[in-house]
């Protein structure tokens, strides 16, 4: 049996791992672009592959309590993000973080990075 890859993968915090579409070499009228000209615009486009779990949320301490007893199933909490795999989304280059993965470009964006989103199945 075969794990996928990106199973391995752990995004952590309030980001997003997104695969860019790929980008057409020519323009409508018919010139054909230069190579890495479509990277290198401000705005992209991809599909989230993977979220982070979200904004992490303090756990209130009781005020009886000492700080330095560890509580009984003491769990992080997070705030969940708005994107959702399989979400395509519109994000700024400037703030993702280019990364090649099993020789498949990525981007690591930053949920605040991200513009706008469509869904398929929108509730």
């Amino acid at each position: 049996m075969k794990v996928d890859q990106l199973d391995k993968l752990i995004v952590v915090g309030d980001r997003v791992l997104i695969k860019p579409k790929s980008s057409p070499d020519k323009t409508r009228t018919g010139l054909f672009l230069p190579p890495g000209y479509a990277s290198k615009e401000d705005i992209q486009t991809g599909y989230v592959v993977k979220c982070g779990p979200g904004y992490p949320i303090p756990v209130p301490q009781d005020v009886d309590t000492e700080p330095w007893k560890q509580q009984n199933g003491e769990q992080t909490r997070y705030l969940p993000l708005q994107a959702q795999v399989g979400d395509q989304a519109i994000f700024l280059q400037k703030g993702a973080i280019e990364v090649h993965f099993n020789g498949e470009k990525y981007f690591i964006v930053p949920h605040h990075a991200i513009l706008l989103l469509e869904r398929e199945d929108f509730q």
